[in-house]
């Protein structure tokens, strides 16, 4: 069971509750539909957050945070159903190699919590990747910046508000 909401700019039927990214989004007025699915304390993992709203696990994407053996922190954004190839990445961001980061370091470097981490609106910018596959449709969700709340957009606007870059970085898990 979800709701979805088209939001135009400014204006939502949700205005007693936006996250970060939505006002984020906003603000820069870049057009999202937003989702929330019902879950249970604990976050649910990429695939099952897609299939409760009907999506293809293709387009709908997680956020990874990782550090580089130089410290630098570093967003990988794929695909839920794709595995982040860590050489690979590393090598897309002229590291010698990419670990990634403890869950419980997640939430003090971006603001946002495990399964609620969004490329959009983190507490720093940090250098940000996105898989090749991101551009093959029209639109691509990426969670909202809180569990259970997910946005919809136009890949490019994505890449462009987060001054992404894309590579092959992720295999089918």
């Amino acid at each position: 069971m979800y709701n979805e909401l088209i939001i135009e700019w400014g204006v939502t039927a949700l205005a007693e509750f936006k996250t970060n990214v939505m006002r984020t989004l906003e603000q820069k007025k870049i057009k999202y539909t937003a989702h929330e699915y019902e879950h249970g304390q604990e976050a649910v993992d990429g695939v099952t957050v897609a299939e409760i709203l009907g999506q293809d696990p293709d387009r709908v994407f997680k956020t990874l945070v990782a550090q580089g053996a130089s410290k630098k922190i570093y967003v990988f954004v794929i695909p839920v159903a794709m595995k982040l190839e860590l050489k690979v990445a590393a090598k897309a961001v002229g590291e010698k190699s990419i670990a990634m980061v403890h869950v419980n370091d997640i939430n003090a470097l971006t603001g946002y919590v495990r399964g609620g981490c969004s490329p959009v609106g983190m507490k720093k910018r940090y250098e940000t990747v996105y898989h090749s596959s991101i551009i093959e449709g029209e639109t691509v969700m990426v969670s909202a910046g809180k569990i259970g709340y997910q946005v919809e957009l136009a890949p490019d606007d994505l890449i462009k508000i987060t001054s992404g870059k894309i590579a092959d970085i992720a295999s089918k898990e």
